[in-house]
């Protein structure tokens, strides 16, 4: 029984599946396989030709990952059963007598051909992602730059705050993908390599008499698969593991983030954005009238199962016991890959939103304009409590506080009319002139630094605001 995506539509996409599903999986391990004969034979380890033929074998077509996921079973982990199989295909290949056999596994164990091909997945996968994110980030990065002055309000604690711009709100969305970005481009992919109890023994035999050495064997296997060296066998040290969650983790927050605000902010009452429209997307299974924010509906859904999944990770490496642990490990595999098939589908549905995204700032403005001149009061009172002297009691900020309170007593409707009205009682013309008082009152005049901010945030990231090649990992059009 495959799974398809039914229930996690998600990460239902074919790039995923090939990425991530059994398939990938099996082909990983294969190649570690195939990678160690040509690695042993070229050291002289292994007969001529033995290579060959273990590749031949080795591929992916010729297993039934069905079958291979039952009977592992019977050994706790997929290599066993795969090994046997592929052992078959090679002595029926093996139609010279190369002795092809003596290549297979030679050395190893279970976990350093499963450690070293869920490596390889997380790298191509990784790969991927890395293109979604660097396209998702010169849209967003395009998004600040247009919409700098674009006048929108800041919202804290769920009410309005201070005047903002939709083009910091874009910059610091590209803030968060393109540092969780940075955290998968630092990320590397160590080979493992160990033998049975991580002492290296089977490979020390093996390499007896002949110029190469386990660590020499090991690095070889690392070029062969383009994954990173490792100075050491990592059986139970699992920074690897964790680390490559903690980066899919801050990638799926980030996008979380994103989306968070893309929901309200699409909210008919808001109307400040909108997801890009696509034929069949967004309907109701009873309301034809519908739009439903799928893209930003479906990112969160990967989102919110994201810190448990990481921590899984966590969970799992805290419990490795012994030198081969039983059963911590097992329980990295379904989290581990399941993170990748939530970052990759997601970060799809994030780059087609952002590339795509719809921005209202007459909306904006109507919802800035919602607030009126009581936005501006953190600046006013900055501005003109020094001006005022002491009056019944109090100081000029406890008298400007005054008028904020009681403005705030009047109907919604009113408090804008209401606050110019006090305001202006409160603080004669001769010490502040109308032509000034508009100058506070005015939002373009107390945005403070978001020009700026937004200008360090992308020069800080300059590799993922320019435009990437539209293309995917494999190489195919995304047109």
């Amino acid at each position: 029984m495959t799974d398809a995506g039914l229930l996690s539509p998600v990460s239902a996409s074919p790039l995923v599946g090939a990425l991530t599903g059994d398939r990938a999986v099996l082909a990983a391990i294969l190649a570690v396989e195939s990678g160690w004969a040509a690695v042993l034979e070229k050291a002289g380890l292994a007969p001529a030709g033995a290579a060959a033929v273990v590749a031949s074998a080795a591929e992916a077509g010729r297993y039934d990952s069905a079958d291979i996921a039952r009977r592992a079973q019977g050994g706790g982990n997929p290599v066993i059963p795969l090994l046997a199989d592929l052992r078959k295909q090679v002595a029926a290949l093996d139609t010279g007598n190369a002795g092809a056999g003596k290549a297979v596994h030679t050395s190893l164990t279970s976990q350093d051909v499963l450690d070293t091909a869920l490596m390889l997945v997380a790298r191509n996968t990784v790969e991927a992602l890395l293109a979604d994110l660097k396209g998702t980030t010169t849209a967003l990065a395009a998004l600040a730059e247009q919409h700098a002055d674009t006048l929108c309000v800041g919202r804290s604690l769920t009410q309005h705050s201070l005047p903002f711009t939709f083009g910091l709100r874009a910059a610091q969305w590209f803030q968060g993908v393109a540092a969780a970005g940075r955290y998968l481009e630092n990320l590397e992919f160590p080979v493992q390599f160990g033998g049975a109890a991580g002492t290296l023994a089977a490979g020390t035999v093996l390499t007896s008499g002949s110029s190469a050495t386990p660590f020499s064997l090991a690095d070889a296997l690392a070029s062969q698969l383009g994954l990173a060296p490792a100075p050491a066998p990592w059986h139970t040290n699992r920074l690897a593991i964790t680390s490559l969650g903690h980066a899919l983790a801050a990638v799926l927050d980030a996008s979380g983030k994103i989306v968070a605000d893309v929901l309200f902010l699409s909210r008919p009452e808001v109307g400040e954005l909108a997801e890009p429209r696509a034929a069949g997307r967004g309907v109701s299974s009873a309301m034809p009238q519908k739009q439903n924010p799928v893209l930003s509906v479906l990112v969160r859904s990967a989102a919110l199962q994201a810190s448990g999944l990481a921590a899984q990770l966590h969970v799992a490496a805290a419990n490795f016991n012994d030198e081969r642990p039983d059963g911590a490990w097992h329980t990295e595999w379904p989290a581990l890959r399941q993170l990748l098939a939530l970052a990759l589908g997601a970060a799809g549905h994030v780059r087609e939103l952002a590339e795509g995204l719809q921005v209202f700032p007459e909306g904006m403005r109507r919802n800035l304009d919602l607030a009126g001149p009581l936005l501006l009061a953190e600046g006013v009172g900055a501005a003109v409590s020094p001006l005022l002297e002491d009056k019944d009691g109090l100081n000029g900020k406890q008298q400007l506080q005054a008028v904020v309170d009681q403005t705030l007593q009047a109907p919604p409707a009113d408090q804008a009319a209401t606050y110019r009205k006090l305001l202006r009682e409160a603080v004669p013309a001769s010490v502040l002139p109308d032509v000034r008082l508009e100058e506070l009152l005015n939002p373009a005049s107390y945005l403070g630094e978001a020009a700026e901010i937004s200008r360090r945030i992308l020069a800080a990231y300059p590799d993922f605001a320019n435009s990437p090649a539209d293309t995917d990992a494999n190489g195919a059009s995304r047109g």
